[in-house]
């Protein structure tokens, strides 16, 4: 066959398809397909983060943590706890609780203290305390002579105390301050003889109860007496209670009487009688942090019927990431100048016909701190503002001999007082301490000087544990003398004085010690009150027992 045949019947059969989809066109015709492939959604792709090194922090956070100076370490060391079976005992092993203490030295002067205690420490305690010396000086009628004897009990219930205490003090001062050339006294013509009859009784809660409140209402009654002079009775009446409103806050109440009755004895042409009564109300709030502490309140107090409105506001600060306390203070009070007072100050004075009392406003800034575990110090400066303040001069009117003393009142006066103390402890072994008191008075009206008083004063103690048996201390004071008053207002001062005493004790055994002193190493017969010399070089020695 040729291509002719070839081509002519593709073309045929060509045409004959193309005729066959003409003709169908009118009739609606479906595909099917059918495939196995389903569609699907690729999973997410997840972010990977890459890490770096984190960078050092060289920052520090230091929170505030005080820990107190560690000035003791106790003896006592932890053991291992062994119960045994309970023995019942009533009574209550309180070791070595009595002690006699006796002694002589020259001057002519014995000594003798002695304490006993009684009771079982958990219902009732009762202290007994005795004490007597005396000395004969080389100035005529230079002598002396102390007896005191105090016993103090308490009951103890479950929750408070009932407290209680009496004595009795005998002082015996003669008034050898006069010009033994021109004057001669017997003594009982010069003898001072001060005795003090005392009472007080008191009742406490020994925890707060459960309102928060603590309290501590007390009475003293004071009967003192100078041998055919005079005569004073003092009732002093003390209310305090506290209240704890929450951990920072606590409010205080404290009322108080203070009621004497002073009467003089044999005095011609008449006797004085005199009253002197103070009151006062103290409301307080204190505010207590880890870093400071404040008080605030008044205190208005009738002195006499004389109403005086006091300031009581005074605080203490931490001063941060230092061992420092600062401190600062508005406060006053009232000082009662009864007879009693007085010759606890000055016991060569003579009776007095007025009482007037002092009030004293001060105003203070200070520091004070720890510093390692041994070292404490603190220091104080204030300006002290005194109205009617008792100075004491030689008794100058016409005819005195000069040996006793009598109360100058200077109506306004102000003091510059700067204070300062040290103390390096370690552990109980060894203990030295020293002190400093300046005293500036000026603006004074009255009195051209501030009679009678010290301007400055230093003194210092030392207490140490040489070994076991050995204990040694020492006591050092000395001061700036302070100006009197010689008839026809003559003016001068006192010379100035150092007093060195030291001491040594040794236990022999747990019952029986020995002792040895020896005062005014110096041998500095200076003079308090101007007339009045002290003793010389002295020394006492004696034993001390105790069971």
């Amino acid at each position: 066959m040729g291509i002719k045949h070839i081509i002519t019947g593709l073309i045929f059969c060509l045409s004959g398809i193309v005729s066959l989809a003409q003709k169908d066109t009118a009739k609606k015709q479906t595909v099917d397909i059918t495939s196995s492939y389903k569609p699907v959604l690729r999973n997410a792709v997840k972010i990977n983060f890459s890490a770096s090194n984190l960078t050092a922090d060289s920052s520090k956070v230091i929170s505030p943590y005080n820990i107190p100076s560690q000035n003791l370490f106790y003896t006592y060391q932890p053991m291992v706890l062994k119960p045994l079976a309970l023995l019942q005992d009533t009574s209550l092993e309180l070791g070595l609780r009595n002690f006699l203490k006796v002694g002589f030295g020259n001057y002519s002067t014995p000594l003798v203290s002695a304490a006993f205690s009684f009771g079982d420490g958990k219902k009732s305690l009762v202290n007994v305390y005795a004490d007597y010396i005396s000395s004969k000086g080389k100035i005529k009628n230079q002598d002396y002579s102390q007896l005191n004897v105090k016993a103090n009990g308490s009951y103890f219930t479950e929750s408070n105390e009932l407290y209680g205490s009496a004595g009795i003090s005998q002082h015996d001062y003669y008034l050898y301050g006069y010009n033994h050339v021109a004057h001669s006294y017997e003594k009982k013509d010069v003898l001072q003889r001060l005795t003090d009859i005392k009472l007080s009784a008191g009742f406490r809660n020994k925890e707060a109860t459960e309102s928060g409140i603590n309290y501590n209402p007390n009475v003293e009654i004071n009967i003192f007496s100078n041998q055919n002079r005079l005569s004073e009775s003092s009732l002093m009446i003390d209310a305090p209670a506290e209240k704890s409103i929450d951990d920072l806050f606590k409010v205080k109440l404290a009322a108080k009487a203070d009621i004497t009755t002073y009467t003089t004895k044999n005095y011609i042409p008449n006797n004085t009688r005199i009253n002197n009564n103070i009151y006062s109300i103290a409301p307080e709030l204190v505010y207590t942090t880890s870093v400071l502490k404040l008080h605030g309140g008044i205190t208005p107090t009738w002195d006499n019927g004389q109403l005086s409105v006091l300031p009581n506001i005074y605080g203490e600060a931490q001063i941060p990431d230092k061992p420092f306390l600062v401190q600062a203070g508005l406060i006053g009070r009232i000082i009662k100048n009864n007879y009693q007072n007085l010759t606890d100050i000055n016991p060569y004075l003579a009776t007095i016909f007025t009482q007037k009392n002092t009030k004293e406003i001060e105003f203070y800034g200070g520091l004070k701190a720890s510093v390692g575990k041994h070292f404490n110090f603190s220091a104080k400066a204030g300006f002290i503002s005194y109205t009617n303040l008792a100075f004491f001069i030689n008794d100058t009117t016409a005819g005195s001999d000069l040996k006793s003393f009598k109360i100058s009142n200077e109506s306004k006066v102000t003091d510059l007082r700067i204070h300062g103390d040290l103390s390096f402890i370690s552990q109980d072994k060894f203990t030295i301490t020293g002190g400093l008191t300046f005293n500036g008075y000026t603006g004074m009206k009255d009195n051209n000087k501030a009679w009678g008083t010290i301007p400055l004063e230093i003194n210092a103690s030392l207490k140490w544990w040489a070994f076991k048996q050995v204990m040694v201390k020492s006591d050092f004071k000395t001061f700036t003398g302070g100006p009197y008053l010689l008839p026809n207002n003559v003016n001068k001062s006192l010379s100035g004085a150092a007093d060195l005493s030291a001491g040594v004790e040794v236990s022999i055994n747990k019952k029986i010690s020995a002792w040895f002193d020896i005062n005014n190493i110096l041998n500095d017969k200076y003079q308090r009150w101007n007339n009045y010399e002290v003793y010389g070089l002295n020394f006492l020695a004696g034993v001390i027992l105790k069971f």
